[in-house]
């Protein structure tokens, strides 16, 4: 995985409600077993109309928001399970989603993928989507180290949390096999050190 440590980005707004994995990406998607392809299917059913017209109401079509930052409603990726919701937004260019609530699923393939889902308080998720809606240029800054997301230009901020493991996964770029290779050496020592 690429490591994250600090991003200063523009963000997308989707200010909607209980957004589910099949809304996310839909069924007939799942097919493929590789993670590559999933963002150009990335809420299809809500980028195109039904003729697959694009639907230019929908905020990832509008020309004028863009980053890697994803700004959701509350309780998002509920629904089933599947992994591929994670892949899909990792694939389409998002490495933050923020929301008041997340599905712990979803929670842990997105950690597991790459992309950081911070939780903020429903106030301060009100908050971000006033400055989108003020001004769509708004950066936001997220700090992983400090566990801290700012509005830039602004003295507005929030601490965020996040499970210590997956931290340290995140920040150097490990997945559950590497984080296993890189403590190799202390693992080797402990065995040694046993007694049978």
């Amino acid at each position: 995985m690429e490591k994250f440590s600090t991003l200063t980005s523009t963000a997308v707004p989707l200010a909607i409600e209980n957004i589910d994995t099949d809304q996310i990406i839909p069924a007939r998607f799942l097919k493929a077993t590789s993670r590559e392809g999933f963002g150009e299917n990335l809420f299809k059913d809500w980028r195109f109309h039904k003729d697959g017209t694009i639907n230019t109401d929908f905020s990832l079509n509008d020309s004028k928001y863009s980053g890697k930052v994803l700004i959701a409603g509350d309780n998002f990726g509920c629904g089933s399970s599947r992994e591929h919701a994670a892949w899909a937004i990792h694939d389409y260019g998002f490495k933050v989603v923020i929301s008041s609530f997340f599905a712990d699923i979803f929670k842990g393939n997105a950690l597991n993928n790459g992309v950081l889902p911070i939780q903020v308080s429903p106030t301060f998720l009100s908050q971000l989507f006033e400055a989108i809606d003020q001004n769509p240029n708004t950066e936001f800054t997220v700090n992983l180290e400090t566990q801290t997301l700012t509005i830039i230009g602004t003295d507005i901020s929030t601490t965020f949390e996040i499970n210590s493991y997956k931290k340290t996964c995140l920040l150097n770029g490990y997945d559950d096999i590497d984080f296993l290779v890189s403590n190799k050496e202390a693992i080797i020592q402990f065995e040694q050190e046993r007694s049978y």
